[in-house]
């Protein structure tokens, strides 16, 4: 059995100019979805985020398997089991998706670092769900999965281990930004730099991720928390949201040192910038995700004669069962006030001009609804 969706497909990357809204990189159009197999859910989306990592596939900086189903970012409603025995979920479940599952069996998962999996790494890299193959296609030739969600689209397919389940009162346009922005940007103060009461901390790239970041370090009880970012609107609504400070690139030289700095723009030259405002013994937190031929140049002497940290964090080094609880726990409790960071909600159809929003740095986090 199968069904007929409507989904936001990239047949090619890497080519596209902008303006997207004229070139339309996504095709938004019908293609077929296979049911859901033992493990896997079929789910309705509700709301989805548009974030960078999108728009590095179309770009070509995240190198993917063509044509793809973008995505990967959303909260979603249960409608059918692929095992009706499976009594973790039941049909009507609001659930956030994230961006990788974990299989749950590998060194890695066994350590309790699911974010490094191995093989939901391999699952995704080949636009594959966990348990082998596509369940999307467009008369009869395969379309690939974006990182296991593919939630630009009215329905999804995922495996069980890219969902949890939240509560259904929490609105779907909030829900869905616990799956990657806050799991990302909140996880990196959390666990990844492990942020103590009264450190400070620097946060490059006022993004969906990077403002989350910021909301995280003040719930962690950061003493000061300041921001660098090109966009004067993102700079004001960082100091709404409680930052220090709040400047442009070309000042940030002028900061002081911090305990703390994640960088989020994903670019080598900003996590270079980065790492020379961290103070001596700092820590300095990458969760941005640069081309592949980018690469990396810091004073090598310095990593151990100013005793500094470089740590990458890969979806803010969260276990989504574990983690998306607790920030929506403090996002009830006025803490990590994360709607906040939503700047438009609108139907799928208009995708295409709100990646260009997205592109030039308008908008922080887009929401589409199918």
């Amino acid at each position: 059995m199968s069904i007929d969706i409507i989904a936001a497909i990239l047949a090619r990357s890497g080519d596209h100019a902008r303006p997207y809204a004229d070139t339309s990189p996504l095709a938004v159009k019908t293609v077929t979805l296979a049911d859901p197999r033992p493990g896997e859910l079929l789910v309705r989306i509700d709301a989805a985020g548009i974030c960078h990592s999108d728009l590095s596939v179309i770009n070509g900086d995240r190198p993917r398997p063509m044509p793809m189903a973008l995505g990967h970012e959303a909260a979603a409603t249960v409608l059918a089991l692929g095992d009706p025995e499976d009594s973790r979920f039941a049909v009507g479940d609001q659930v956030v998706l994230v961006f990788l599952p974990s299989c749950g069996d590998c060194v890695s998962c066994a350590a309790g670092e699911g974010y490094l999996c191995p093989n939901a790494a391999a699952a995704n890299g080949a636009g594959m769900l966990m348990r082998g193959g596509s369940r999307l296609s467009d008369g009869g030739a395969t379309v690939h999965h974006h990182l296991g969600v593919s939630a630009f689209a009215s329905h999804a397919v995922v495996d069980r281990r890219s969902a949890v389940k939240v509560d259904r009162d929490i609105p779907a346009e909030t829900a869905a930004l616990f799956g990657c922005a806050v799991l990302t940007g909140v996880g990196a103060v959390m666990n990844t730099a492990q942020v103590r009461p009264g450190e400070s901390l620097l946060v490059y790239g006022l993004g969906g991720v990077g403002l989350a970041a910021l909301l995280g370090a003040l719930a962690a009880g950061a003493q000061t928390v300041t921001a660098v970012d090109p966009s004067p609107a993102k700079r004001a609504l960082a100091l709404e949201l409680g930052a220090a400070a709040a400047v442009s690139p070309a000042d940030a030289g002028t900061l002081p040192k911090a305990d703390v700095v994640i960088e989020t723009v994903g670019k080598a030259a900003v996590l270079a910038q980065a790492y020379a405002s961290a103070r001596r013994g700092g820590r300095v937190v990458t969760v941005g995700l640069p081309n592949p031929a980018e690469m990396l140049e810091i004073p090598a002497l310095s990593l151990v004669a100013d005793g500094k940290t470089l740590i990458g964090s890969y979806m803010g080094s969260s276990i989504p069962a574990r983690d998306i609880p607790r920030y929506i726990a403090l996002w009830r409790a006025g803490r990590l006030p994360v709607e906040r960071l939503l700047s438009s909600i609108s139907p799928l159809s208009d995708i295409n001009m709100l990646l260009d929003r997205l592109a030039t740095g308008e908008a922080i986090r887009q929401i589409v609804t199918p």
